[in-house]
């Protein structure tokens, strides 16, 4: 007998439809709109804007004058219009507030770092740490391998006005703690409380003292730019000088002297007596007939 064979054979290959050149909207049944293909876009731009909103938000309780590296506000914040009552609640709330000093900042210590630390204790409002003076950031940059930023003294803002007296007389002179092996686990807390003294008081401050830095450095720029002014109109007087006695001197005359200008000397005691001696005075008697003649005039 003959056996027959028959030959498997894998069927052939499915083939794929053509790409349309135009994209192919969602079925109907999908319960899906023509706007949801571009879901994800829409999405990820409202993230954004929500981010941006935030950021912005963060750095409405950053005042004139402060530094923003130095701020450490709440996390989130909702404006408001405020009614009379709201007011009255607000000026409640600021008016149990209290604020504690820290004389000494740990170095490398962030002003997150502090506010993590001061949480345990109480609610905290807000956290401003001053930053070391931009010269001695220079140096310390410089010639030591520490990069980042140093803080030198903070305020830190408590809801409760008693537990801000509270953790200021527990914590000053203490150490930090922590686990052991931390960087500043040795450090001490040098801090005091600071009573009547609200939140708006510190920007005022900062930004009195952030105005007097930039009147003085404008009063200085100013200075410096007209001794710069004299010293160019001096340079440029030796020069034209320097040129005239080249040619006084191809003509044989005597070269020119340039004139010196005298400083003016304050007045001596004695000057300042000469000059009252030289005012002339009136009599009482002249004086008294002048304001009667006046009077007898008018009346």
């Amino acid at each position: 007998m003959v056996r027959t064979t028959k030959s498997t054979r894998a069927p052939p290959p499915a083939q794929r439809p053509a790409a349309s050149s135009s994209k192919e909207l969602p079925s109907p049944s999908c319960g899906s709109n023509d706007s949801e293909p571009f879901s994800s876009e829409n999405e990820s731009a409202n993230d954004a804007n929500v981010d941006v909103g935030q950021e912005g938000t963060d750095n409405d309780d950053l005042d004139e004058g402060m530094d923003l590296e130095g701020f450490a506000g709440p996390s989130s914040k909702v404006v408001k219009p405020l009614t009379p009552e709201g007011l009255a609640a607000f000026n409640a709330e600021i008016a149990r507030t209290g604020v504690v000093y820290i004389s000494r900042i740990p170095p490398g210590m962030r002003p997150e770092k502090v506010r993590h630390l001061m949480s345990q204790y109480g609610e905290v409002g807000r956290v401003y740490l001053q930053k070391e003076d931009p010269k001695t950031t220079y140096l310390r940059r410089k010639y030591t391998t520490d990069k980042k930023p140093h803080f030198i003294e903070g305020w830190i803002e408590f809801k409760d006005k008693k537990v801000a007296r509270t953790v200021a007389t527990m914590l000053n002179a203490q150490p930090i703690g922590g686990k052991k092996g931390t960087r500043w686990r040795d450090d001490v807390w040098t801090m005091t409380y600071l009573p009547k003294f609200k939140w708006n008081m510190l920007t005022e401050q900062i930004a009195h003292e952030a105005a007097a830095r930039t009147a003085k450095l404008r009063v200085e720029i100013t200075q410096s730019r007209s001794e710069q002014n004299e010293y160019l109109r001096n340079v440029e007087l030796a020069r034209i000088v320097n040129k005239r006695n080249e040619k006084r001197k191809e003509k044989g005359l005597e070269p020119l002297q340039p004139k010196e200008k005298r400083e003016k000397r304050p007045l001596a005691d004695d000057d300042k007596r000469e000059k009252q001696k030289k005012r002339p005075r009136v009599d009482d008697d002249a004086r008294n007939a002048q304001l009667q003649d006046v009077l007898g005039s008018i009346f």
